[in-house]
């Protein structure tokens, strides 16, 4: 897809070239080269930063559909990962395995979504409800908290509805 976008982020100026080379050797030999490189021209980008922290950081803004980790260690980074549709975990955990056979699913969120959707599940498919059942003390203990947001809100119904469950 000429509209695919390709982003590298790596703390080595080293790897980086290493991935360039790499890329000028195998783009040549690619039978979909022209869509290759208008991708990589239009939309491909390498990212130089300090730390592994920092690429988590720069990672986490993006909020790719895929991410693979490449790193020696991947899982010491992955408390830092937040936003990312399919994470995929080491340098044999190619996002192709995702798309086609190893993934729980291949429909995920896209241009940065993942920053607030989760790939397509099974729970997508349910019609769930919320359950919300408070004892007299916790309602007590919530209704100052809930009439004040509500007339924040202009909700003055809503705010005495809470403070009528307030233990005088």
């Amino acid at each position: 897809d000429e509209f695919a976008q390709s982003i590298l982020i790596a703390n080595s100026n080293e790897y980086l070239d290493q991935v360039e080379a790499s890329i000028n050797s195998l783009l040549p030999k690619m039978d979909r080269r022209e869509i290759i490189q208008a991708s990589l021209k239009n939309r491909g980008i390498f990212i130089r930063v300090g730390s592994v922290e920092q690429a988590a950081e720069v990672s986490n803004l993006i909020a790719p559909e895929h991410l693979e980790i490449s790193i020696s260690n991947p899982q010491s980074i992955l408390p830092n990962i937040t936003n990312a549709g399919a994470i995929f975990i080491g340098r044999y955990s190619a996002e192709a395995l995702g798309d086609y056979c190893a993934g729980p699913s291949h429909v995920l969120p896209t241009s940065g979504t993942s920053r607030f959707f989760s790939a397509l599940g099974v729970y997508d498919f349910q019609k769930r409800s919320s359950l919300i059942s408070c004892s007299p003390e916790g309602a007590s203990n919530l209704a100052e908290t809930a009439a004040e947001l509500a007339r924040n809100e202009l909700l003055q119904a809503h705010a005495l509805s809470a403070e009528y469950r307030l233990n005088k």
